[in-house]
């Protein structure tokens, strides 16, 4: 016998509620006065118990919706109904949750990984599988992005994919659960959820979404903007669980995202031809530590030129010899990371940092790389450069360049860098003022090589050219120690001998 789950009383003057959270999924057996969802209004939390034991059949309203009092919230299945007799629409079957009817599959979760060290929590960049796929043990499942990262989540068995609980663009949190799926033989007919099916979790792009009424009363107490509030709920909804917790560990003030310009007007014939595309948390790291670096640091920059015929000449004569002895190419990153390393034991306050008050020197080089990637700039650190060879630099830089295009890299592997040289040149850049990598006090531009004429000896000859570019915070950084930094860096490259010679 079918039973209706309605909306129950909820208090005076109050007409209507929101869909908080289901507990339970249509197919679920449940017992009486077992709670099965929980809806809120603008004052209260109800909980809706079962009325009677059975199976819960198909759900009416879903989670986010606005209900009337009376409403019908669901059906319920009374008795002992198995779970398949339970109608399903849009939510996931019950044989999904099932253990294979012969036996042989165990459900398994699917969970977030580490992130690293100070990450919290993920987005969840794509999925390579759907509901139903059958998959091998460690093939590859979904692929997370944090604020520096790019991390794949392999099958932890073989077995089939039953339910993805946290869709593409949702916010997962450390050690959260991403999907179910049944190990074993027959785990397939076990996933008959259709793969059209969106995962709850999964966010509806460019639709508005309406928190939670507990949720906007609270923050309208607390004088809490949504923006200050990292809503969990479906769709990114604020749930009153998110305003408790953004209370509880309140964001600084000088943290707090500054309001947006307002967009500027657009043609509807112009709008219709738009995309709207979500920025990737790694783009938005780097929109916020780029602009965060030009409003905390006094920022200059201090150009030359340097002539790179010595360096290209010295390449030329070895490289052959020297990929055969070491393996791997002779480059130009190698020459200019030997040359700031040299330089910056002249000039040790281009490889220091501020903290507070304090100028915190460095005693090694931790050389960051900037390399482009398909999603993004991220800075590999070579660490203890100033202590490498030629050879294991070239290694370095090469292994690490190669890990960063295939998103491969650590957290560890992008933290701790105390300088930086961003090679501009390989975009075929002329001249550019790279942006600080706080807390860095400097960054190297190298740009394209040209040929031009030069005076030299007071005859005009052609040169390969190459202008060379040193951001740095003033704060800590005078002009004539940049100048220095640069003519030493110039004169290593000009005259590679002087670093055999440490002149």
């Amino acid at each position: 016998m079918a039973t209706e789950v309605r909306v129950p009383t909820l208090g005076e003057s109050v007409t209507e509620a929101t869909v908080a959270t289901w507990f339970k999924k249509p197919g679920d057996a449940v017992a009486v006065d077992e709670m099965l969802c929980e809806l809120e209004t603008d004052k209260v939390t109800v909980e809706v118990p079962s009325p009677a034991a059975g199976t819960l059949g198909d759900i009416v309203a879903k989670e986010g919706e606005t209900v009337g009092v009376d409403a019908l919230l669901a059906t319920l299945v009374e008795g002992d109904a198995p779970a398949a007799a339970a109608p399903a629409k849009e939510e996931a079957p019950a044989a999904a949750a099932a253990p294979a009817s012969n036996g042989s599959g165990a459900s398994i979760d699917v969970m977030v990984p580490a992130l690293g060290e100070s990450v919290a929590e993920a987005t969840v960049s794509s999925w390579f599988k759907k509901v139903g796929d059958t998959v091998s043990a460690d093939e590859m499942l979904c692929e997370l992005e944090t604020d520096k990262v790019s991390i794949e989540v392999p099958a932890p068995s073989a077995g089939t994919i039953t339910e993805i609980l946290a869709g593409d663009g949702a916010t997962v949190e450390a050690g959260g659960k991403l999907a179910v799926m049944m190990a074993g033989a027959g785990a397939a007919a076990a996933a008959s959820a259709p793969a059209a099916e969106a995962p709850a979790a999964a966010p509806t792009s460019g639709k508005d979404v309406e928190d939670a009424p507990s949720a906007k009363k609270m923050m309208a107490e607390n004088n809490l903007s949504a923006d200050q509030v990292t809503g969990t709920g479906r769709d990114g909804r604020i749930m009153k669980e998110d305003v408790q917790k953004a209370l509880a560990n309140p964001t600084p003030a000088a943290e707090a995202p500054a309001p947006a310009a307002p967009r500027a007007p657009v043609a509807a014939e112009d709008e219709a031809r738009e995309e709207r595309v979500k920025m990737t948390r790694l783009r938005q790291t780097i929109a916020r530590r780029l602009k965060d670096a030009q409003n905390t640091a006094a920022m200059l920059t201090t150009y030359n030129e340097v002539d790179m015929s010595a360096v290209m000449g010295l390449r030329k004569e070895y490289k052959e010899l020297f990929e055969k002895k070491h393996g791997v190419k002779l480059g130009f990153m190698s020459f200019f990371t030997k040359a700031c390393c040299h330089a910056l034991r002249e000039v040790p306050e281009v490889n220091a940092e501020i903290d507070g008050t304090d100028v915190v020197y460095k005693n090694f080089v931790h050389m960051g790389i900037a390399v482009g990637t398909p999603t993004g700039l991220v800075v590999p650190v070579v660490r203890d450069a100033d202590q490498m060879s030629f050879a294991s630099i070239e290694k370095k830089i090469n292994e690490l360049g190669v890990r960063a295009r295939d998103g491969k890299l650590s957290m560890a592997e992008m933290q701790g860098g105390t300088f930086t040289i961003s090679n501009g040149g390989v975009y075929g850049s002329l001249m550019s003022s790279p942006i600080l990598n706080p807390p860095q006090s400097g960054i190297l531009g190298m740009h394209k090589i040209q040929e031009r004429p030069m005076v030299v000896n007071g005859e005009i000859v052609v040169r390969p050219m190459m202008y060379l570019a040193l951001s740095y915070d003033h704060r800590i950084v005078d002009g004539k120690g940049a100048v220095t930094f640069l003519v030493r860096v110039k004169e290593a490259l000009e005259d590679p001998r002087r670093l055999l010679m440490d002149l």
